[in-house]
């Protein structure tokens, strides 16, 4: 998209000025002559519409700076002549005497709407209100000469409905429980905050920045790329610059070139982007989750690595070190607190779950939880603990070595028992099935190496 910024011409050769950008240092290019108005003139900026490419930058047009114009130096302001005619400023207008029309005396000339059923309650109330001191005397002495209630009750229930407890019944209820005052805001309890668990490392670009700054104009739009997406990036970037020029009718980018320029330059962006990942991870220290830091030191192998570089890495291998080391050892004093205290679950889940993928469970520790399952996979077992502890062991890796012995006899544990028969083979010997043979090693398929950022 074309923008427009300030130039300033600093030579001219023949049909051709050299320009660059106004307070700049150093010139940025050339513009022909006859896109200048008046001819170019050294030392004179002008605006100019311009074009930012891969390869450098076009100018579209160039046009006059803008000029402070006197003030009305020929009196042609435009002035605004104020009318002669005075109003008041303020004005009050009375409302009308009475309540006014009526709603539906209104509705006819089709001022207002109809008369509305909260519209006819509000003049009911009104019209009782008014009611006069005769009429309110009357109706009491009307109400004086019924029977007391005393009276009226032991006449039966009317209508059939249940007569209403007297006073001596409603003194036999029970009291309501008096609500205590409720406690001021600020003696109100504050809720803890909830502990915040590792976060990812912090994104930095200071090395991302630093690489920039040392690039020429016609590599930092490439480098850019190549930081956002690597050299697919590029292409996709190419392809689509070179259909806007050809829809344009402008020339075209050879792609050749632009992707021998990435090439030279992947491997700089490469290793100021895991720098940034490195520089993250040491500011965020302990705060930061043991995958994303071993991450972090695994991507270095497709790096080559300055000085610099090797630093942070070794740091990073020592924290990541004494992070699994640290994890390794709570999770061993768990398990042997469990094993003591004979939970099995707690025990399974453990081994089941190591800290690190190369953490192993010792050939002692292993028999010990082989024997404690053991000992609770009996026939007398109750089912569904049973079945929960089956469960676990099939996702151990000691579950070959469980001598179960025996089943519940309950359905869901026999059901149990032959989804698990292919990983625990005893289950397989008491339900009479014949023993499947342990599973073949897993094939580690090799890729061929192959370009990281292509």
């Amino acid at each position: 998209m074309p923008r427009r910024i300030e130039i300033e011409i600093t030579s001219l050769n023949g049909d051709l000025a050299t320009w660059r950008a106004a307070g700049a240092k150093l010139p940025k290019g050339v513009v022909p002559a006859s896109l200048v108005p008046g001819g170019p003139v050294v030392g004179h900026v002008y605006r100019a519409d311009i074009e930012q490419y891969m390869e450098g930058i076009e100018i579209l047009s160039v046009t006059l700076p803008k000029t402070a114009s006197p003030l009305d130096p020929k009196n042609e302001r435009v002035e605004l002549i104020p009318d002669a005619k005075r109003v008041p400023d303020v004005v009050v207008t009375y409302a009308p005497k009475g309540r006014g029309p009526r709603r539906d005396d209104l509705a006819d000339h089709g001022d207002r709407p109809a008369r509305t059923p909260r519209r006819e309650a509000r003049r009911a109330t009104a019209r009782h209100e008014r009611k006069s001191d005769e009429d309110r005397a009357e109706t009491n002495a009307e109400r004086s000469k019924r029977p007391a209630r005393a009276e009226r009750s032991s006449r039966g229930p009317r209508s059939g409905r249940p007569s209403r407890p007297t006073s001596a019944d409603s003194s036999e209820r029970p009291a309501k429980p008096v609500r205590e005052p409720r406690a001021p805001r600020g003696a109100r309890p504050i809720k803890p905050e909830r502990p915040r668990g590792p976060q990812p490392p912090p994104l930095t670009t200071t090395y991302r920045n630093g690489l920039l700054a040392t690039l020429s104009p016609e590599q930092l739009p490439v480098a850019e790329q190549l930081l956002r997406g690597g050299m697919p990036a590029v292409r996709s970037a190419v392809e689509t610059q070179n259909t806007n020029a050809v829809a344009q009718g402008r020339t075209t980018v050879d792609p050749a070139t632009i992707e021998r320029i990435a090439e030279d330059l992947l491997g700089r962006t490469t290793l100021a982007l895991w720098k940034d990942r490195a520089a993250g991870a040491i500011a965020a220290g302990r705060e930061i989750r043991l995958r994303d830091l071993r991450a972090v030191v695994t991507s270095a192998k497709t790096v080559s690595l300055d000085d610099e570089a090797r630093v942070q890495l070794k740091e990073l291998q020592t924290a990541l070190t004494a992070r699994i080391e640290h994890a390794r050892t709570q999770w061993t004093e768990k398990l042997e607190a469990a094993i003591s205290s004979k939970n099995v679950k707690e025990a399974l889940s453990l081994v089941a779950r190591p800290p690190d993928i190369s953490t192993r469970v010792s050939a002692d520790a292993a028999g010990r939880v082989v024997t404690l399952v053991s000992e609770v996979l009996t026939a007398e077992q109750d089912p569904q603990l049973w079945n929960d502890i089956v469960e676990l062991t099939a996702d151990t890796s000691i579950r070959r070595n469980v001598k179960t012995a025996g089943i519940p006899s309950d359905e869901s544990s026999r059901a149990v028992a032959m989804h698990n028969a292919g990983a625990i083979p005893e289950l397989a010997k008491l339900l009479g099935m014949k023993v499947p043979p342990p599973p073949p090693p897993t094939r580690i398929v090799r890729r061929s190496v192959t370009r990281r950022a292509s």
